[in-house]
């Protein structure tokens, strides 16, 4: 176990030291091979349950411990609770671990704190907000805006679901064929050619381009848009909205502000042999002249805190603060009065975000139509369970499969 441990300690170190992505962490950290499982799911694990692993150590230690401690008993209050792993062992481990990373010093106080965390009776706070920022490892001040708008109850519901399933995505092919004689488990959903699967393996077929892989949540946002001559994605990478709706558009351009990122655009479109996309680099918040009343359609997948996809990538919920969502408000009004310059008369601005905070949709879409008479929402529906507001329609972790997104369409007046 002190091999899984320790690759753990290096990936999460990467993520709260240096900020990486715990994706790329994983993807960069020498993880030995046969314990790969295992470490993955522990970083996951921790990653998704940090607020309550850092209030143990905060109830358990008199004062906070440095970082290299304050990780290491992490990943061993998870693996008791979550793995089950037997406490005396992750103990000794831990110990050994500890000394292994140069800090011998602190070895007693780990061995002393672990064994406090086995035989202690730990209760959670027992105010509301708090109690269920704790339970769920989820960003407080997000929780009070789901309370005051959806109650407790419903609250809990949205923040505690944790399953999110796989979606294969085909095109070319026939996807509940090709499933079937894999022999592999799949739902279908309301879209043609869109399975949920388990327990499934990439294979070779993906880099020949016969299945990807695609949220739910951003396949519905994709049949929500008209099909048009030419449609521009403004914040696209990695290219898997034009990917999608380049089968419904005669010609996508894919934008992002950074370059190796429209580069992931280009691999996308290439393995899926799409040749009506066009990708360029391209700063959303700056006017392009030439792009100004040029689209039948624009979508902007703006940037935003990410708290409807926390299942798929828990690492978001580590830095998402008021103060860093009020910073995301100031770019995503930027982006949608910037593109919507780009809208010729009579044509659609398609708006999205992966958040279920009214803070970054409904909010953002108010203060820009206040600044913009010449665009007015339009009713949208989908065909997956979503909650329908006065701008827009929000797909809810608790009824729409364990992910949040956000879409509104407005159309620009002839």
């Amino acid at each position: 176990m002190i091999n899984c441990f320790y690759d753990s300690y290096r990936v999460l170190n990467k993520v709260y030291s240096e900020k990486a992505f715990v994706k790329q962490a994983l993807t960069e950290t020498d993880i030995e091979l046969k314990n790969k499982a295992l470490t993955t799911k522990i970083c996951y694990g921790v990653l998704d349950r940090d607020t309550e692993l850092s209030y143990y150590i905060s109830v358990l230690c008199e004062k906070n411990p440095k970082l290299v401690i304050r990780t290491i008993l992490k990943i061993c209050f998870y693996a008791i609770k979550y793995l089950n792993k037997k406490p005396y062992a992750v103990i000794d481990n831990a110990v050994t671990l500890t000394k292994k990373l140069g800090k011998q010093g602190a070895s007693g106080f780990v061995n002393a704190v672990l064994r406090k965390f086995v035989s202690a009776n730990l209760e959670l706070p027992k105010d509301l907000d708090n109690y269920l920022s704790v339970k769920y490892s989820y960003p407080e001040f997000a929780v009070n805006v789901l309370l005051e708008k959806y109650g407790d109850k419903r609250t809990e519901e949205i923040i505690k679901q944790r399953e999110v399933k796989t979606t294969l995505v085909f095109y070319d092919t026939d996807g509940e064929r090709y499933l079937t004689e894999k022999g592999v488990k799949f739902q279908k959903t309301p879209f043609y050619n869109v399975f949920l699967v388990e327990n499934f393996t990439r294979n070779e077929d993906y880099d020949k381009g016969v299945y990807t892989y695609q949220a739910l949540g951003s396949i519905a946002i994709c049949e929500i848009v008209e099909p048009c001559e030419k449609f521009l994605d403004c914040c696209s990478a990695p290219g898997g909205k034009s990917i999608r709706l380049s089968y419904k558009c005669k010609s996508v351009t894919s934008c992002d502000v950074h370059e190796h990122r429209v580069v992931l655009i280009n691999a996308y479109k290439t393995r899926m042999n799409r040749q009506n996309i066009t990708e360029r680099v391209l700063d959303a918040t700056v006017f392009n002249k030439e792009y100004e009343n040029a689209f039948d359609g624009v979508l902007i997948d703006a940037p935003c805190s990410g708290l409807g996809v926390v299942n798929d990538n828990p690492d978001i919920k580590l830095n998402r603060t008021e103060n860093s969502i009020k910073e995301l408000n100031e770019t995503q009004l930027k982006i949608l009065l910037n593109a919507s310059k780009y809208v010729k008369k009579g044509g659609n601005l398609y708006y999205s975000t992966c958040s279920i905070l009214p803070l970054e949709n409904e909010n953002i879409i108010k203060v820009f139509l206040t600044k913009n008479e010449s665009f007015y929402c339009e009713e949208i529906t989908s065909l997956i369970p979503h909650e329908k507001s006065e701008k827009g329609i929000t797909f809810m972790p608790d009824i729409s499969g364990g992910l949040g997104f956000y879409v509104c369409k407005l159309k620009r007046k002839l």
